[in-house]
């Protein structure tokens, strides 16, 4: 079995080298799969709640003839992992506040590399990241039904080099290093930001300042530094 990835869980998959990986949520178990055909993990821990999904990913594990190397257990979010027990792990298909409420919840069973692949504006989790001792190391925008961010957390000491010379309400919203990037993708959602917030912004209104960061971030596209 060689499961067919997507285009956002091929980006998680090409940010992730480690011994031994935990896949959060991981519904089906074919990036964990991936992960071990490919050698960028010696071994995977599956973890997922849901019943149905818990039984799929069980399913594909045995197909795939890796059972002595993938370990699938049921529970809620980094709870049947012990500290220590894992050098990465991977959230992915989530919205934002369900992968910030994970990571809060998780404790000492964090691990020291996190690769994170959210369903909305990852804007809290950059800022859970600042707080929490984790380095933004490398960032990813892929195409699909919107554009997915993929985000890549280091635990490192210090404050973090990736948001030196970016105007910081634009590197929380679009990411420092996509900005430096000046790919087309986020090219694009900057410019839809600002069409969507002109008619809206108002003083004291969200969607004034929410209008001015999305201007901040075309002037450094356009710009950088």
């Amino acid at each position: 079995m060689h499961p067919v990835l997507d285009a956002r869980l091929q980006a998680v998959l090409e940010l992730i080298q480690a011994e031994v990986h935990a896949d959060i949520g991981s519904d089906h178990a074919h990036l964990p799969i991936r992960l071990l055909r490919e050698g960028r993990v010696r071994r995977a821990v599956v973890v997922e709640l849901h019943p149905g999904p818990l039984a799929q990913a069980r399913r594909h594990v045995v197909r795939s003839g890796l059972e002595g190397k993938v370990e699938v257990r049921e529970g809620n979010g980094f709870a049947p992992l012990h500290p220590g027990e894992v050098d990465s792990a991977s959230l992915t298909g989530m919205g934002t506040g369900t992968i910030v409420g994970v990571l809060e919840r998780a404790g000492k069973r964090l691990p020291p590399t996190l690769v994170l692949q959210p369903n909305d504006s990852p804007r809290s989790i950059r800022q859970w990241a600042l707080r929490h001792g984790y380095h933004l190391t490398a960032e990813r925008l892929t195409p699909g039904y919107w554009a997915y961010p993929v985000l890549k957390l280091e635990r490192r000491t210090g404050s973090d080099p990736a948001y030196g010379g970016v105007p910081e309400r634009a590197a929380l919203r679009y990411g420092p290093h996509l900005l430096r990037q000046g790919g087309a993708l986020l090219r694009g959602q900057v410019q839809d930001d600002l069409v969507r917030l002109t008619p809206l912004a108002a003083p004291g209104r969200n969607a004034e300042s929410e209008l001015a960061t999305a201007q901040e971030a075309l002037a450094f596209l356009d710009n950088p530094t």
